[in-house]
């Protein structure tokens, strides 16, 4: 019928936490094969994804975050960049969020991984935020500088090494590694080593509010959250992500912390709760307000 619509409306998602203000931004799906997980066999993946009505092979969505604090503006990571039809949606949900690149003062990276960084230079090779100071890990800065590591890579991993390295040549002006502590105005970085050994989480925190932005802990939710022992076959540790993912599900659940994730549906936000032995995901119902503490005004 003709005047359908051929495409979603933008991906842009608001929550308050506190005084801040932390926006979701799809930077759309990958497609990928069953054979990228890590210990689980492709037919009992497929199981759980279909029992979740998930396609397969599994669809993974890219997010990116947005936060606004104290008159600044950080991005959280920048997508794959326009690689393919299903990725790259990040410059035009910026724009819907009414966000001129420009305006962006400090890029936080929760790791170099190609659909985490593609998106931080254009096709020219020129950072597509021009004012920002790049801010990473100082482990996750060295393990991508190391010629030895990328030596002892092979596929996919080998492969994401040029471009990380571009990425960090573009803005080694602006380049300023950290190992904790603030790195925005009331967000403190948390390093969840594994997935690569710099790999970090961002905690918003304002007032009683507070969001854990955890990156990689997950990537097939619907595997991941009731089976914390899969992981990824690009985890450059799979042990140590693998402990990470544990303390992290223990930790939000047992504090019932807000958390957003790079993998997670849009517009991933979501708390994980016990649930028997293992855990379940509970996704934020979508709000006209912004949001805020969900324990908020709960009577002692």
């Amino acid at each position: 019928m003709a005047g359908l619509p051929d495409r979603q409306v933008a991906g842009v998602f608001h929550r308050r936490v506190g005084d801040i203000t932390v926006t979701a931004l799809n930077d759309g799906h990958q497609d990928a094969p069953l054979t990228t997980l890590a210990g689980i066999a492709p037919g009992e993946a497929a199981g759980l994804l279909r029992a979740a009505f998930r396609p397969v092979p599994r669809r993974t969505a890219v997010q990116c975050f947005l936060i606004r604090s104290s008159g600044r503006i950080a991005l959280v990571d920048a997508g794959c960049g326009p690689i393919k039809p299903t990725v790259g949606r990040l410059a035009a949900n910026l724009a819907a969020a009414g966000v001129a690149p420009g305006e962006i003062d400090t890029l936080l990276m929760t790791h170099l991984h190609r659909d985490h960084c593609g998106g931080l230079l254009d096709a020219a090779g020129t950072p597509t935020f021009p004012r920002a100071e790049l801010r990473l890990h100082e482990a996750e800065l060295g393990w991508w500088r190391d010629d030895a590591a990328l030596s002892r890579s092979d596929g996919p991993v080998r492969a994401m090494f040029g471009i990380a390295r571009a990425a960090l040549d573009a803005h080694r002006d602006r380049l300023s590694p950290f190992t904790g502590g603030e790195v925005f105005p009331g967000v403190t970085a948390v390093p969840l080593p594994g997935h690569t050994p710099g790999h970090t989480g961002f905690l918003v925190a304002s007032g009683r509010d507070s969001l854990l932005i955890w990156g990689d802990i997950v990537h097939v939710p619907e595997v991941q959250v009731p089976r914390p022992e899969v992981g990824m076959a690009v985890d450059v540790d799979q042990a140590a992500a693998e402990a990470t993912r544990r303390r992290i599900f223990d930790r939000v659940a047992a504090d019932r912390q807000a958390i957003a994730g790079m993998h997670l549906h849009f517009p991933a936000f979501a708390h994980l709760a016990r649930e028997g032995a293992g855990y379940r995901l509970v996704p934020d119902a979508w709000s006209l307000d912004l949001g805020g503490d969900a324990t908020a005004g709960e009577e002692a």
